[in-house]
C-alpha cells in the first residue's frame, strides 16, 4: 500500500488507525529519513492502544516499555539507530516481551526483520517542500506499508489504514 500523508496531524491519526488492528505479538518495522515522521507515528499507535506516555524518540535508551492504562498489551518502542546490527538487538533481549507486546522498531529496516516472520513494515519518505504549486509548502509524506506473513489481511489492514 501506497498513500501520502500531508501532515504531521495525519500521521498521527494514522498511528491511531493503525492501533485498532494491532494487538499482543505483533512486530511493526519503521524506516525512513532522520524528520521522516516515525516517532510521529508511532506516538499515533501510543494513543490509539492507550498507553501510558509520553511516547518520545528511544534514540539515547534504545528501547522503551510503555504499559497499558486500558488493559491492553503494552507498546515496546525501539530505536535500531544507534545499534550496529541483529547481534546489538538480540543483546536488548526483544523476544523476551515480543509476545505479549506491541512492538514497533524505528530504524529496523535491515535490522529487526529476524525478530518475527509476520509483521508489518512501513517505510515512511518525505518530501523536501511542497508538491503542488508552492514548492516551499508543506512537506508531504509518502508511506509504504508491506504486510510480510499469514497474520496480515491486506484488505481489512488497508481499510483501516488508508486516509
Amino acid at each position: 500500500m501506497d498513500f501520502d500523508v500531508p501532515d504531521a496531524e495525519s500521521m498521527t491519526a494514522l498511528g491511531e488507525r493503525l492501533a485498532g488492528v494491532l494487538r499482543a505479538g505483533d512486530l511493526v518495522l519503521l524506516g525512513g529519513d532522520l524528520g521522516a515522521g516515525k516517532t510521529t507515528l508511532v506516538q499515533g499507535v501510543g494513543a490509539g492502544l492507550g498507553v501510558r506516555g509520553p511516547v518520545t524518540s528511544p534514540t539515547f535508551v534504545i528501547a522503551r516499555v510503555h504499559p497499558s492504562l486500558v488493559e491492553g498489551p503494552p507498546l515496546v518502542h525501539v530505536d535500531a539507530f544507534r545499534l550496529g546490527g541483529w547481534n546489538e538487538l538480540e543483546d536488548i533481549d526483544l523476544e523476551a516481551t515480543l509476545d505479549e507486546a506491541v512492538t514497533l522498531v524505528e530504524w529496523g529496516e535491515g535490522v529487526a526483520e529476524g525478530l518475527a516472520g509476520d509483521r508489518l513494515e512501513i517505510h515512511i519518505d518525505r518530501s523536501h517542500g511542497g508538491d503542488g504549486p508552492d514548492p516551499a509548502g508543506p512537506e508531504v509524506r509518502h508511506v509504504h506499508v508491506r504486510a510480510v506473513g499469514g497474520r496480515w489481511d491486506e484488505d481489512a489492514l488497508a481499510a483501516v489504514v488508508l486516509p
